[in-house]
């Protein structure tokens, strides 16, 4: 095992109103909330879903690859340099401009999706 699903981040234009609609939807309930982030957890108050603020926001359009979906999945992990050992060993690559960064390292997968490796220090 490399680490363990932490979160799913979610861009859209306005945090705060996407954030509503998945409270309700997900029974979540809101564990912090910046204006430019906003974090739902579980009843066992772990972080669930992460929506971030992105400026110029094209909405995804489904069947629609030239608008395709916008979110990436955090991973939570006990070394960056461990776990970055072995997702590159299974395909992934590093991405360019990402500096290394105490607590998260940000990658894509085989086909280009984004996700990060983060440890406690990232959250």
């Amino acid at each position: 095992m490399i680490g363990h699903l932490y979160t799913v981040v979610i861009d859209c234009p306005d945090p705060d109103e996407l954030a509503g609609f998945y409270e309700k939807l997900l029974s979540l309930s809101r564990q912090a909330d910046t204006g430019d982030f906003v974090v739902l957890q579980n009843a066992a108050g772990a972080p669930v879903v992460l929506f971030q603020r992105v400026d110029d926001f094209r909405a995804p359009r489904w069947t629609d690859s030239a608008r395709p979906q916008q979110m990436h999945i955090d991973v939570m992990v006990a070394d960056l340099d461990v776990a970055e050992e072995q997702v590159l060993a299974l395909g992934a690559t590093l991405l360019d401009g990402s500096d290394k960064p105490i607590g998260y390292r940000v990658y894509e997968d085989p086909v280009g999706h984004p996700f990060c490796l983060i440890t406690p220090e990232g959250a």
